[in-house]
């Protein structure tokens, strides 16, 4: 009796530790959905499995965008180490105009109207009315985020992420004063922090791209200038750029500068002038918007420290042509002038003006996008803009975005290549610059 017992017992202990083991072995595996990964999935990072411990979750409320962005992650040290360092010379320009339901109550900006014809007599052969998100939006191109809103964190999130991912540097950030917007959006001046918290994760600076808001002049540029410094320029994520004399200055991007004259700038940007920020702590870099080439001598008598080009249509404008970027950087050299040419990875806008068929680009598999890139190199340009992020209404984005169709519409994509090309032809062409003004300096 007493062999049986003991028998028994025996047999129970193994039994247990079976049990027990099993139970350890089930609680190591996770399914391979369950992989934590790059907010956007698109494998620009080599494949890992990233630990549970290896993740600290930012924010204990979840959030959810209707492309199905479940959380927000902060940037741990691992993936630092995997993406590439910022090029802070390449500036993308990046707009927070977009808003959806769930963050805003509403859709803003997907449901953009089509704008009419300035013509009226040929106003009424194009398609009028509003697009009806979330199937139909407002662009040529889909998202791959879905229509989501600027106000989610996890999407600035996943937006960061993409451009340090590119080797970008620098947002460009688009900006109205305090209570002010667009005519189909809504104010985002309180968005602002969370941008630079945000990019200050992925290491990035922010500049601001300053709208022509109505009744912008000297006075109220001057407000602007004050307000962002005093609000925004403690932030660590505050950009600033080394000038030629030394100094370390913010820089400010004026669209559509041209529509103010050159002596108004000049009472803000000259040193003799009634409202001028020089030499006060207020001064900054201010790079004005070339159009036209006889834009190229206001600038000059304005004050501005540069010029940008900022159009993505090869061939636009005097500034968006390719071929007049030699001579515009001559100019520059000659007048003590940054010339920051902007590039884009083609131009579609069809979705909101369907009469502006002329102005289309193909992006041709992204041959177009790094034809413009191979023009800014060749001038040995001090910074490159990238036009734009996710300007999505003019099809210059280059955010991840996925083929969609419906049964009215069939949205343009990055086929045969994924959703993060122009992500990655952005880091070969960053890398490239580095590696070229290296060669420069010499």
């Amino acid at each position: 009796m007493l062999r049986f017992r003991r028998r028994t017992c025996i047999t129970l202990g193994v039994f247990i530790l079976f049990v027990c083991s099993v139970m350890m072995g089930l609680k190591t595996l996770r399914p391979e959905s369950a992989a934590f990964g790059s907010p956007f999935g698109l494998g620009l990072l080599p494949e890992r499995r990233i630990k549970e411990s290896d993740i600290h979750v930012e924010e204990k409320t979840m959030t959810q965008t209707e492309k199905g962005v479940s959380q927000t992650l902060s940037v741990n040290h691992l993936e630092m180490e995997e993406l590439p360092s910022p090029n802070y010379d390449f500036h993308t320009f990046y707009y927070t105009w977009y808003g959806n339901p769930q963050f805003d109550g509403k859709y803003i900006h997907w449901n953009h109207p089509l704008l009419k014809h300035w013509d009226a007599k040929i106003s009424n052969n194009f398609p009028s009315g509003v697009h009806n998100p979330p199937d139909d939006i407002g662009a040529n191109f889909y998202p791959e985020l879905g229509p989501y809103s600027s106000r989610d964190p996890s999407v600035v999130d996943a937006h960061m992420k993409q451009m340090r991912s590119a080797s970008i540097g620098v947002v460009a950030l688009s900006w109205y004063p305090l209570g002010m917007s667009d005519d189909n959006g809504e104010p985002t001046d309180d968005i602002v922090p969370l941008i630079l918290d945000k990019a200050h994760n992925y290491g990035l600076k922010v500049t601001f791209h300053i709208e022509p808001y109505k009744d912008r002049d000297d006075h109220s540029l001057r407000s602007n200038v004050i307000y962002i410094i005093h609000k925004y320029g403690s932030h660590p994520a505050f950009y600033r750029y080394k000038s030629s004399d030394g100094r370390t200055l913010p820089m400010f991007y004026i669209y559509d500068s041209y529509i103010t004259s050159p002596d108004t700038w000049a009472n803000l940007l000259t040193l003799s002038g009634s409202q001028s920020i020089r030499n006060t702590p207020y001064d900054g870099i201010f790079i004005a918007l070339l159009v036209e080439e006889k834009h190229k001598y206001d600038i000059h008598r304005s004050g501005f420290d540069g010029l940008y080009t900022y159009f993505a249509t090869n061939g636009f404008s005097y500034g968006s042509s390719h071929h007049h970027w030699s001579s515009l950087k001559a100019f520059c050299d000659t007048n003590n002038l940054m010339f920051i040419p902007s590039v884009g990875p083609g131009y579609v806008d069809t979705s909101i003006r369907p009469w502006n068929l002329q102005n289309t680009r193909n992006r041709i598999n992204g041959k177009y996008y790094e034809t413009a890139l191979n023009a800014a190199l060749l001038v040995r340009p001090s910074i490159i803009s990238i036009t734009s992020f996710n300007e999505w209404h003019e099809g210059t984005q280059i955010e991840t975005a996925v083929p969609k169709k419906n049964a009215l519409y069939k949205y343009d994509d990055y086929l045969p290549h994924k959703p993060n090309i122009y992500l990655q032809l952005t880091r070969k062409w960053s890398e490239k610059f580095i590696k070229e003004k290296e060669q420069w300096l010499l």
